[in-house]
C-alpha cells in the first residue's frame, strides 16, 4: 500500500483549533437557539436521553474504542483491523437496540426513562448510534493523519446546522421531535463526507468485510487483552453517570435536568479549544510508546500539558465569574435559575482537559488496568455523595438538584486526575509536585483577574442593561490583563522565556516577509 503523506501535529492541530472556532461561533448561535425553542422541560429531556445513550455506547461496545485508535495509529497499514472493529460495533449497535427494545417490552423503561415518552427513547437511541459512528470515523481519519480535510468537512457541517437550526426557529417548528430529526441529517451528513474523504485516502478503506477465522481470533485476543481492564471500567462509568442523571431526573425533574444540561453545554463550549489536541497527542503518545520514546513521551507532556490547561483555564475561569450573563445571554429568563451550575461547570472542562490528555499516556502505554482503577474508585466514591446532594431531605439529602451534580463532578474530578498525574509523574520520570502547583497557581490568578475585569466593567453605567456589550467588553479587558501577566510570568501558564521570545521572533520574521512581497 503506498504511504499516504501526514500533515504535521502542528498542522493537524491548527486544523482542529481553526474548526472548534469556527465551531465556538457556530456553537454560540446554536445554544442561543435550542434552549430558547424547546423551554427548560423538553431541553432537559433530551439532554437526559443524549446522556444516557452517549455512556451506553462505550459500553455495549465493550470499551474497545480506545483500543482501536491506538493500535490502528501505530498500525497504520493494517486495513483489516478496520473491518474487524467495524463489524464489531454493528455487533453492539444490535445488542443495543435489542436491550431498548426488551425495556420497553418488560416494563422497565418506565424505571430507566422516568416520565419520558418511549418514542423519544427510541429517537434517542439512533441518535447514539450515529453520534457513535461519527466519532468512530473522527479516529480513522485523525489515526490515519487526515485531520485538516476531516476538520473542513466538520466547518461546513458546522454552518449549514446552523442555518437550519436558524430556520426551524424563526418558523416556529423547534421542537423535540423535529431536534432529533435535524441532528440525524446533520450526523448522516457528516458521515458521508467522512467516508468519501478517507476512501479518497485510503483506497482500501473497506478492505474486506469476510474475515478468516484466525484473523477474528488474533484481533479478538489483542482487543481482549487491551481492553477487558477498560470494560469494568466502562461498566462501572456507565452506571455512574446514568445513575447521576436518573437521580437529578427522579428527585428534581426535567426542568432541573435542564439546567445541568445548558451548563454542561457551556462547559463544552470552554473545552472546544483543549479538546482539538487530546487525540491528536493520545496519537503522539502511542508512536512514541511503540518506538519505546520514554523520554519523547516526556517532553510532550511538557511542552502541552500545562499550556493545554491553561488555555482551557483561561475560558473556563471567565465563564465561571460571567455565569449570570452568559446564562442570560444563552438560555433567557426561563433559565435564571442555572446561573449557579453555569458557574461550577465553567470549571469543568480545565480538569477534563488535564484527564484526557493524562489519561492518553495510560492509553498509549497500555496501562489500562491502573487507569480503570484509579476511574472505578472515585465514581463509586461519587455515587453516595451525587445521593446526598441530589436527593430532597426528607431522604436524607440537601436537594440541591444541578447545582450539587455539578460540585460533585469538578470535586472528584479534580482529585481523580491528580492521582492519574502522580502515577504518570513516576512513569514519565517528572516532577508531581511542579505540576500540582502550576494548577493552583494558574486557576487562582486567572480567577482573580476575572473577577477583577468584572467588577472595572460592572462599574460604568452605560454597560449595566446591555448584557452582550458588558461580557465583550469585559471579555477583552479579561485577555489584555492575562496577556500582560503571561508576559511577564510565563510560568504561570506553562511557559519559559525563551517560548515568548520565540514566538515574538516568529511573529516579527512572518511581518518582514509580508512587508517584502
Amino acid at each position: 500500500m503506498i504511504k499516504q503523506p501526514v500533515d504535521s501535529l502542528k498542522k493537524r492541530y491548527a486544523a482542529k483549533l481553526s474548526t472548534n472556532l469556527v465551531g465556538l461561533f457556530i456553537g454560540m448561535v446554536i445554544q442561543t437557539i435550542i434552549p430558547r425553542g424547546l423551554g427548560p422541560k423538553a431541553y432537559g429531556d433530551f439532554s437526559f436521553l443524549s446522556n444516557f445513550f452517549t455512556q451506553m455506547m462505550p459500553f455495549f461496545s465493550l470499551s474497545t474504542s480506545n483500543c482501536f485508535y491506538t493500535k490502528l495509529s501505530q498500525r497504520q497499514n493494517d486495513p483489516v483491523l478496520i473491518s474487524f472493529y467495524f463489524q464489531l460495533t454493528g455487533l453492539s449497535f444490535i445488542v443495543l437496540f435489542i436491550f431498548v427494545l426488551t425495556s420497553n417490552a418488560t416494563g422497565l423503561s418506565d424505571t430507566l426513562w422516568v416520565n419520558l415518552n418511549i418514542k423519544y427513547v427510541y429517537m434517542a437511541m439512533v441518535w447514539g448510534v450515529l453520534a457513535w459512528t461519527a466519532n468512530l470515523l473522527t479516529q480513522v481519519s485523525d489515526a490515519y493523519g487526515l485531520t485538516v480535510n476531516t476538520e473542513i468537512a466538520k466547518i461546513v457541517q458546522n454552518f449549514i446546522g446552523m442555518c437550519a437550526i436558524l430556520v426551524l426557529f424563526f418558523f416556529n417548528q423547534l421542537y423535540l421531535t423535529s431536534f432529533f430529526y435535524y441532528q440525524y441529517g446533520m450526523l448522516l451528513f457528516l458521515i458521508t463526507l467522512f467516508v468519501w474523504i478517507i476512501r479518497q485516502n485510503r483506497r482500501h478503506f473497506f478492505y474486506n468485510w469476510y474475515l478468516k477465522r484466525d484473523q477474528i481470533r488474533r484481533y479478538i485476543k489483542e482487543f481482549y487483552q487491551y481492553s477487558h481492564p477498560l470494560f469494568i471500567y466502562a461498566f462501572i462509568g456507565m452506571f455512574v453517570a446514568i445513575f447521576d442523571r436518573w437521580m437529578l431526573q427522579k428527585f428534581a425533574g426535567s426542568v432541573q435536568q435542564g439546567f445541568f444540561g445548558l451548563s454542561f453545554q457551556i462547559g463544552a463550549i470552554c473545552f472546544l479549544f483543549t479538546s482539538a489536541l487530546t487525540s491528536l497527542i493520545t496519537r503522539e503518545f502511542s508512536i512514541a510508546y511503540s518506538c519505546n520514546n520514554i523520554n519523547e513521551m516526556a517532553r510532550l507532556f511538557r511542552r502541552y500539558i500545562p499550556l493545554l490547561y491553561s488555555m482551557a483555564a483561561f475560558f473556563g475561569c471567565f465563564g465561571c465569574v460571567q455565569a449570570g450573563k452568559i446564562t442570560s445571554i444563552f438560555g433567557g429568563a426561563k433559565f435564571s435559575g442555572a446561573v449557579f451550575p453555569v458557574a461550577i461547570m465553567a470549571l469543568y472542562p480545565i480538569h477534563q482537559t488535564y484527564g484526557q490528555l493524562s489519561g492518553s499516556v495510560f492509553f498509549a502505554a497500555g496501562k489500562t488496568g491502573l487507569y480503570r482503577n484509579i476511574g472505578a474508585v472515585f465514581m463509586i466514591i461519587g455515587l453516595p455523595i451525587a445521593y446526598f446532594l441530589i436527593a430532597p431531605v426528607d431522604k436524607m439529602g440537601l436537594n440541591t438538584g444541578a447545582t450539587g451534580l455539578a460540585i460533585k463532578m469538578i470535586t472528584l474530578q479534580f482529585i481523580a486526575v491528580n492521582v492519574q498525574l502522580y502515577y504518570n509523574s513516576r512513569f514519565l520520570k517528572i516532577r508531581f509536585l511542579k505540576y500540582v502547583g502550576h494548577q493552583v497557581l494558574c486557576l487562582s490568578c486567572f480567577l482573580v483577574i476575572a473577577f477583577v475585569g468584572r467588577w472595572i466593567t460592572d462599574e460604568f453605567a452605560i454597560f449595566q442593561n446591555e448584557c452582550i456589550v458588558s461580557l465583550l467588553v469585559s471579555g477583552l479587558l479579561y485577555t489584555a490583563m492575562v496577556s500582560v501577566m503571561v508576559f511577564v510570568f510565563p510560568v504561570i501558564v506553562g511557559l519559559r522565556w525563551e517560548d515568548i521570545t520565540g514566538i515574538f521572533l516568529r511573529l516579527r520574521s512572518g511581518f518582514g516577509r509580508k512587508k517584502e512581497h
